[in-house]
This record gives structure tokens, C-alpha cells and sequence, in this order.
């Protein structure tokens, strides 16, 4: 899931939110301000309503990132890297780079996600009740009380044994303990998950169809994406199996072909994409740092009356959100993350250079050749000035 904007760094980790966030944040407040607290604490104005709705909305947010931020560090002091942390419509994901390299490694990460949300619960819970014996009541009071129930749910909810849940990946790390296997590891956590996932869309449309209303379907919601993201991981799992033990330079395209993203788009065309067999251009600057990536989708997506005043970094996917790798990196660590507006590409970056591409095609010959048992787990790429540069806007 992608961020919309960022929020800044916590831990050095950069935290940023998706804009589906709003829509939970208005669904907390709504249902708190007009339809929990008006029930339990009936004659408080509607201001005082919407404010407690509004804090408590902000509140969940704050556990939730606490919940992410706690997978996130242990991640990293198990020598997982992080790339960030982002909040969405269904929650938060910790974005890491790779998975971890032992059971009990993916067992702390996974597990210290509920413990948080567990421990926020107790405390909320304890500091409502003493404000109770100590004669508070009201709003204040409800507000904590509202939190703790629901970071004990999201902790329970996320022990059940069944991927992308933390539950499933401690069920994962059982599994690989016992079995030795990882990948088959994960397969079998991914089938639960999808399992779970169908027995929640079901049960959302039982609700659905016996006037439960929205209820129903926000749990028919919750168990679409778990069934999309445990068939996702199962892919990965099984395409990871397969691919165990190659380097990201073992099976990258170089050198890469690098162009100027001040070059026009017409030029571009004429010069280099109808003439050159690539379908990934990374953007460089005269340091040859990345500022960009384009791909024939992007080209294609401009008018041709717009192409001559179109450059190439106005249609560019940005640098924050291309993923990138270093040649020696695990390829297996590499795959979840191409996605988004790289159309499904990724740069190999070496000291900062770009030295080659992974498309979805490179990674498609490889599993073929793997099944072909004709494929040599040759040295990752490394040094070298692998780039041939396309002619900069101006240049003769």
C-alpha cells in the first residue's frame, strides 16, 4: 500500500498514511459521535460528541502506528531493513525490505505486533477504571474505555492462525521450525489465510442478509483482502521456492539503457523507444543519481499533440516510489515490492549508480530456465559502469 503523504520519521523510520485512511477516520468518529456515545452517554451537546469521536478516531490511529512501529523496530534490531511504515483504509502495514532469516526471528517480529496493541489495551483499560474508582465519569472516561476494547479485539483479531495476519506469520514460524522449510511454510499459512478470509466474506453476508447492515459488509470487505493478500503471498511463497538462494544481479537486465528526464517525450520516441528493444528507461541526472523511471505504459498514456511539450521526468514514476535493490540483495526479498507506478520494474542500484532493471520478464525467464533445470546460480552482478546513457536533451 502506498503513501499518500508522509508524516514524517519516528525511530528513523519514515511513517506516512494512504488518503483511505480518512475513510476510517470518519467512520470511528461518526459512529462514535452519533451513535455509541449519544446511546451510552445520553444529554452531552453535539460538540462534545464530535470532539470525543474525533479524538478517539486520531487515538486508534496512534495504537495502530504504535502496533506497526513495534513490528517495525523489532524488525530492524533483527537485521530486517525497514523502508516505512504506512496507515490505510484497513489498518497499518510495515513495509520491510526481505523477510527474516530464521523461525525465531519471524516469530518475535510477528508476535510483538499484538503484544503492543494487547498491552495498550490493559493499560487504557486500567487508567479508565482508576479514573472511574476516583469518581470521573463522561466522555474522558469513554474515550479510553472505547480504545481498549478495541486494541484487544485488533490484538485478538490478529492471533487468528491465518496469512497476512500476524497469527499467520507465527503459524509460519512454527511451521519452518518443525519443517525446516520456509516457502512450504508460508504456502500452508497463505491456504489458512485464504480460508479465514472466505469464512469472513460469508459471514459478512449473512449479516448482510439479516439486516445488519453495514456491519455486514465492512466484514465482507475485511475477507475480500484477506483472500487477495493470501493468495498473493501464497504466489510469492511458491515463486520464492523456486527462486531460493538467487541474487538480484543473478537475474537483472544490464546494463540498463538511462536517459535525461528533461528530454522531451517526441524526441525520446523518435530517438530511443521505436529504435531500441528496452521497455524501462531509468531517469538520471548528470551525477547519475536516479530522479525517475519510465516505462513504455507512461509513454504510451501521452496525447501525441502533448509530446513535444511533455518531458520526460512530467511523467515519470518518482524516485520515493521506484523499488530498488542492490545487486547482492535476495531476489525473494525484491518481489513483493515491485509493484505500484513502477508498472512492475525495479532498478539495481550499485554505489548509488544505476547498473540494471528486473522486470516482471526477467523474473518469467528465470523460473522458466529453473524449471528447465538449466539454470546456473551464476555470481550477482557487481562492479562495472553497466549503463549505456542515452544522448541528454541539448547534447550533439
Amino acid at each position: 500500500m502506498s503513501e499518500t503523504f508522509a508524516l514524517g520519521r519516528i525511530a528513523g523510520i519514515r511513517v506516512g498514511v494512504n488518503a483511505s485512511v480518512l475513510v476510517i477516520v470518519l467512520i470511528i468518529a461518526g459512529g462514535l459521535a452519533f451513535g455509541r456515545f449519544p446511546l451510552v452517554l445520553p444529554g452531552r451537546g453535539a460538540a462534545a460528541y464530535v470532539t470525543a469521536g474525533i479524538a478517539a478516531a486520531v487515538a486508534f490511529l496512534a495504537s495502530l502506528l504504535a502496533h506497526e512501529l513495534a513490528h517495525a523496530l523489532v524488525a530492524r534490531r533483527n537485521g530486517v531493513e525497514v523502508e516505512g511504515i504506512t496507515l490505510w483504509l484497513l489498518g497499518g502495514v510495515a513495509r520491510l525490505r526481505g523477510g527474516a532469516r530464521t523461525p525465531g526471528a519471524e516469530f518475535r517480529i510477528a508476535g510483538v505486533g499484538p503484544l503492543t496493541s494487547l498491552l495498550l489495551g490493559v493499560l487504557l483499560a486500567g487508567g479508565a477504571l482508576v479514573a472511574r474508582l476516583a469518581g470521573a465519569d463522561g466522555l474522558p472516561v469513554a474515550v479510553p474505555e472505547y480504545l481498549a476494547g478495541i486494541n484487544v479485539a485488533l490484538a485478538v483479531f490478529n492471533l487468528v492462525p491465518a496469512a497476512p495476519l500476524d497469527g499467520g506469520r507465527l503459524l509460519r514460524a512454527l511451521l519452518w521450525r518443525l519443517r525446516g522449510d520456509a516457502w512450504s511454510s508460508a504456502v500452508t499459512a497463505a491456504r489458512a489465510g485464504r480460508l479465514f478470509g472466505f469464512a469472513l466474506i460469508a459471514l459478512g453476508f449473512l449479516q448482510l442478509v439479516t439486516g445488519r447492515g453495514f456491519g455486514g459488509l465492512w466484514l465482507a470487505l475485511v475477507g475480500l483482502f484477506v483472500v487477495n493478500a493470501a493468495t498473493a503471498e501464497e504466489q510469492h511463497a511458491r515463486v520464492s521456492g523456486r527462486l531460493g538462494g538467487l541474487a538480484v544481479g543473478a537475474v537483472m537486465s544490464s546494463p540498463a539503457l538511462v536517459a535525461d528526464p528533461d528530454q522531451t517525450v517526441e524526441r525520446f520516441l523518435h530517438e530511443v523507444a521505436l529504435v531500441r528493444r528496452f521497455s524501462t528507461y531509468p531517469l538520471v541526472d548528470p551525477s547519475g543519481a536516479l530522479v525517475g523511471l519510465v516505462t513504455l505504459n507512461r509513454l504510451r498514456s501521452v496525447p501525441p499533440a502533448a509530446r513535444a511539450t511533455t518531458r520526460l521526468r512530467d511523467i515519470a514514476c518518482p524516485p520515493a516510489e521506484i523499488p530498488v535493490a542492490r545487486p547482492g540483495e535476495p531476489l525473494t526479498g525484491l518481489l513483493p515490492r515491485m509493484e505500484g507506478c513502477s508498472d512492475g520494474r525495479a532498478v539495481v542500484l550499485d554505489g548509488g549508480r544505476v547498473v540494471g532493471v528486473v522486470s516482471p520478464s526477467d523474473v518469467a525467464r528465470t523460473l522458466q530456465l529453473a524449471d528447465l533445470a538449466a539454470f546456473d546460480r551464476y555470481p550477482s552482478a557487481g562492479g562495472g559502469a553497466d549503463v549505456a546513457r542515452v544522448p541528454d536533451a541539448g547534447r550533439p
